[in-house]
């Protein structure tokens, strides 16, 4: 290490251990050593009848330090000004109880056997053995060995600040004070457990030789922080002088001069305590280590890290936010370096990995014009075997498959436009193979009437009936491996175009009863490359070769329909009484026409012609269309021209009825009877369709009968 580093080193550790002795030098609060005693006031006579006292488990406490004070006499009390108060009784009543028995001394002291309770001023310490001295305010409490010698029934003291378990416990009710060893208590995401610990009447604690670990199995954790002292605020912080890393019991050379781990309900920012392990390729780890950020009340923010002593490493962000009525989500970002075996020999190997995870949502009510939601579950091929998070959920490990979509749509306002893009990913972790489309844009406009007059005046003209809409779509996808993504061209590599499609109708009425629909549709792909396919007579094959432009495939066809309705009534003869009224038929005829033109033909160039040799050394012609590979395919062969007739009938009857409220009620007979053929006119032979006909009956309320039959016009 060059001499400056040297010098800059040893004036950073000054530097720390200065600050850490200035905190301790300004705390008001006594250290460990100097807090000796849990009650400063007691009295002679307590002290007396203590000594005088049989042997008992109060006199198994050597040095109790309930019967002196080490911080000596007050600096106030010959204060001639101010007069010595003396200390009042307790305050409240102590309520105690056993399952066993009580037995009371002529010292005034109190045995409790079997699941023994004290409580005082919301203090409540439960024990199976407890002795207490009613003179003193002083209680003891200690477990005991069952038959098998482990013990049972240890001491738990719960108050305002926390629930702690203990081995021994004493306490003064005065001054609130007391003496606790082996420790155990949940502080934050951790357990504080272990060495000898003075409860201040602040509820504070000032520990030695304690343990601080985040491991679930904090009787003998498998991994822990020595601290050789520490004070405790409960549900606040712990401050704790040097400490050092014992890992499965073995110490490591791994210390701090001191450390603050703070703990609050609230929302803050904080250290996130690592965890500790073996990693069968990659050694021993820190993991899940870092900071967490309290952004604001809206996002936060946790960076971690992970570090092997075989190299690997490994760093993550993750976030989650929300805004009430308008949005919510959160993210995550992993990266991974995994190295296994020694380098230089065949089984080394290093790999990089990272993972995308993000999920959004939006309320439908923030804004009723833009709407994005995403679901991205993205990483890479080698993530899922690299991540030690991953073993222990099921899903991640043996999903095959993975997909992710993210998508936006905005609503022009007032507006018949709209505008949507969406990103979809597929992978297949088995083989790295990845199916990409990014991005697709959907542009659409609602049906517009672009003819029609802002101010009508008089009667509606004929051509402002005239609707249109619109719809366009551009996509780009390409499936490839996952290697082999970033490499691709975006134009030889991707599959891309754009389709276009323009609907136009008008309905009219003719002759007052017939309706008369025209319409017409235009469709139109681009693309920017073309194959075509040519016969090598040399190699005697066919070969394909890709040209690069741009280049429009389109369509189009017209079509005219016309429908009307007729209504027949029949009124039956008088003779069949007036039961039934009128009986009702409608019929309803309809004629189409539709028609194309043949888009195969050269003239379009949409279609080409190829000779090739068969197997059977005879010449075959055929068509192919060097767009038939388009994302958004090609255009049809042949003409087109079709006429379809069809006819619907339906009958219904009207009788009396004292049900309804009219006096009427009407019954379908026949519900709708059909029938429809067409006649191709572009075709060679057989250009009349089958004839199709169907029937359909309600014969209750709830139940239909419908049956439908087809008919061969040529046979």
């Amino acid at each position: 290490m060059p001499k400056d580093s040297k010098k800059y080193a040893i004036l950073l550790s000054l530097l720390c251990s200065s600050l850490f002795v200035s905190l301790i030098a300004q705390d008001r609060h006594p250290s460990y050593n100097e807090v000796t005693s849990l009650d400063s006031t007691t009295s002679k006579d307590s002290a007396t009848l203590l000594s005088n006292k049989p042997i008992t488990l109060l006199d198994s406490i050597s040095k109790d330090s309930l019967q002196s004070d080490s911080l000596g006499v007050d600096s106030l009390a010959n204060d001639s000004v101010t007069p010595k108060k003396k200390k009042a009784g307790l305050t409240s009543v102590v309520d105690y109880k056993a399952n066993d028995s009580i037995v009371f001394t002529h010292g005034n002291e109190v045995y409790m056997y079997g699941k023994g309770v004290v409580q005082f001023d919301g203090m409540e310490l439960n024990a199976d053995q407890i002795e207490m001295n009613m003179d003193s305010s002083l209680v003891y409490a200690v477990g005991r060995p069952d038959s098998v010698g482990d013990i049972v029934g240890r001491p738990v003291f719960k108050d305002k600040s926390g629930e702690y378990e203990s081995e021994t416990m004493n306490y003064n009710f005065k001054t609130k004070k007391g003496y606790i060893t082996n420790i155990v208590t949940q502080q934050g995401e951790g357990y504080l457990t272990g060495g000898q610990t003075k409860k201040m009447e602040n509820d504070e604690f000032y520990m030695k030789s304690g343990r601080y670990t985040t491991c679930d199995n904090h009787d003998h954790p498998h991994f822990y922080l020595q601290l050789t002292q520490a004070k405790v605020r409960p549900k606040k912080n712990i401050v704790t002088g040097p400490a050092y890393m014992v890992l499965a019991d073995v110490p490591l050379p791994l210390a701090i001069p001191f450390g603050f781990f703070p703990f609050t309900e609230k929302y803050s920012s904080g250290i996130i305590v690592p965890t500790f392990g073996d990693e069968l390729a990659r050694g021993f780890y820190l993991r899940d280590g870092g900071y967490y950020f309290a952004i604001n009340d809206y996002i936060d923010l946790a960076l971690t890290g992970e570090i092997y002593t075989k190299g690997s490493w490994g760093i993550n962000a993750r976030s989650a936010y929300i805004k009430r009525y308008k949005y919510s989500g959160n993210f995550d970002l992993s990266f991974i370096t995994t190295i296994t075996g020694d380098k230089g020999l065949p089984d080394y190997s290093k790999m990089k990995n990272f993972k995308i995870a993000w999920t959004h949502t939006q309320d439908t009510k923030n804004n009723p014009n833009m709407s994005l939601s995403a679901s991205v579950n993205f990483t890479t091929s080698g993530y899922t075997r690299n991540d030690l998070n991953s073993y222990y959920n099921s899903n991640d490990f043996t999903e095959n498959t993975k997909s992710s979509t993210v998508n936006m749509t905005y609503r022009i306002p007032n507006s018949s436009w709209s505008f949507s893009a969406t990103a979809n990913i597929t992978q297949r972790t088995q083989d790295s193979t990845l199916n990409v489309s990014f991005p697709n844009l959907t542009v659409s406009m609602g049906q517009i009437y672009p003819f029609k007059r802002k101010s009508v005046v008089g009667n509606e003209r004929w051509y402002e009936k005239i609707q249109m809409s619109y719809s366009g779509r551009f996509q780009n996808s390409i499936l490839t491996k996952q290697d082999q993504i970033l490499k691709s061209n975006l134009i030889k590599d991707w599959r891309n175009g754009m389709y276009h499609n323009i609907p136009i109708s008008a309905t009219f009425n003719v002759f007052k009863y017939l309706n008369l629909t025209a319409s017409f549709n235009f469709t139109d792909r681009m693309y920017t490359n073309k194959v075509m396919r040519e016969w090598d007579t040399q190699q005697s094959k066919i070969v394909q070769d890709t040209t690069y432009g741009f280049y429009n495939v389109f369509n189009y066809y017209g079509s005219l329909s016309a429908d009307t309705k007729l209504y027949g009534f029949y009124k039956p003869w008088k003779i069949f009484g007036d039961k039934v009224q009128a009986i009702r038929h409608i019929f309803t005829p309809s004629i189409s026409f539709s028609a194309a033109p043949d888009f195969s033909s050269p003239r379009y160039g949409f279609w080409k012609t190829l000779s090739y040799v068969n197997e059977r050394g005879e010449t075959v012609t055929e068509k192919y269309s060097p767009f038939s590979n388009g994302i958004f395919g090609t255009v049809s062969q042949g003409k087109q021209g079709t006429v379809s007739f069809s006819v619907s009938n339906n009958l219904e009857m009207k009788v009396k009825s004292d049900r309804d409220s009219t006096g009427v009620r009407k019954i379908s007979l026949i519900e709708n009877l059909s029938a429809n053929m067409s006649y191709n006119m572009a075709a060679d032979s057989m250009k009349w369709s089958n004839l199709n006909t169907s029937i359909l009956i309600k014969l209750t309320k709830g139940f239909n009968l419908q049956m439908s039959a087809t008919w061969d016009t040529y046979t």
